[in-house]
């Protein structure tokens, strides 16, 4: 895939291709929100240049709107993965959990097929990518998912939907209210982002100290935890249900994986931490709270989505 922008004949770099590859970031933004996974972001946003630089000089040139036009096949092979997703990730050993992010200035950018990521390749963190509604996108067919996150997110026209999806604007329009309305229903009011980052404080603290009782405390009755190991030597297959059998898994964990340091970290804007182990993030803890109560845990131990999290340093901004 070409990356270097072309230049005019008098030497100075072709504005027209810059726009285009200027376009990558915001392409990464909008394919990880479709998918919840940055690997399979960067590779459709990989097939979308491809596939750019594969038509003929004169029929790019005729192209009015290269973003939108970058926006659009982004967006339809984003609903070609999101179809294929289902009947792959029913053969996914154990539960799949959507691939984890760090804030910009915790960010590692490795080497992908050989090629270092460019440092421009971040997701920008907003509510849109918190964990508890990356879960709930989950839940959503394929064409609600497409229609709610253009629409809502990224303020796209119905009738620009339409065109995407091959459907009718009126129709687009009722899968954006249907995925609103499953939003609505699963997410509970925010809990401030101070009170939240003393509740998973005092988690850490509990969990340390094997301090049965304030683990209790800290999470509701009815908590869940749900591990994404993909496969991983000792990951949980199935959720854990009830605060008293949550924290008796976390209790024997920390008695069977003593060598483990905590660390406060922010996991897709929110919150949260990550367990590492000689110094390498082997295990990424997201959380929601209602109140004053964490009512889930996501545990993302599976290696392969946590390349963000792992390999060299390389710091990274917010999208402009």
């Amino acid at each position: 895939m070409a990356t270097t922008p072309s230049e005019p004949g008098d030497g100075r770099p072709d504005p027209r291709q810059s726009a285009v590859m200027n376009e990558r970031r915001h392409l990464i933004n909008l394919a990880y929100r479709l998918l919840g996974s940055l690997a399979e972001a960067e590779d459709v946003v990989q097939e979308t240049y491809a596939r750019w630089y594969a038509l003929p000089p004169r029929q790019r040139d005729d192209i009015t709107s290269p973003g939108a036009w970058l926006n659009t096949v982004t967006s339809r092979l984003c609903l070609n993965v999101l179809s294929s997703a289902r009947v792959r990730r029913e053969t996914y050993v154990g539960e799949w959990i959507p691939e984890p992010l760090p804030e910009p200035t915790e960010w590692h950018a490795g080497p992908s097929d050989g090629i270092t990521a460019d440092p421009a390749d971040r997701v920008t963190l907003d509510e849109s990518v918190n964990m508890a509604f990356l879960v709930v996108l989950e839940s959503m067919t394929p064409a609600e998912r497409v229609s709610f996150i253009l629409h809502d997110v990224f303020r796209y026209s119905f009738a620009e939907v339409a065109e995407i999806l091959g459907r009718t604007p009126a129709a687009c329009r009722q899968l954006a209210s249907s995925a609103r309305r499953r939003i609505r229903v699963a997410q509970a009011p925010a809990t401030p982002v101070a009170w939240q980052a003393d509740i998973i404080r005092n988690f850490k603290q509990a969990w340390e100290a094997k301090d049965i009782n304030a683990l209790i405390g800290l999470l509701d009755p009815g908590a869940t935890a749900i591990a994404d190991g993909g496969g991983a030597a000792g990951a949980l297959l199935r959720p854990i249900e009830g605060a008293r059998q949550i924290v008796r898994f976390l209790v024997n964990l920390a008695g069977k994986l003593g060598d483990l340091t905590l660390l406060e970290r922010t996991v897709n804007g929110r919150p949260g931490l990550i367990a590492q182990q000689d110094g390498v993030t082997v295990s990424v803890y997201a959380f929601d709270i209602a109140g004053d109560r964490i009512k889930r845990i996501w545990s993302v131990r599976n290696p392969a989505k946590l390349r963000p999290w792992t390999a060299g340093p390389t710091a990274l901004g917010e999208r402009g």
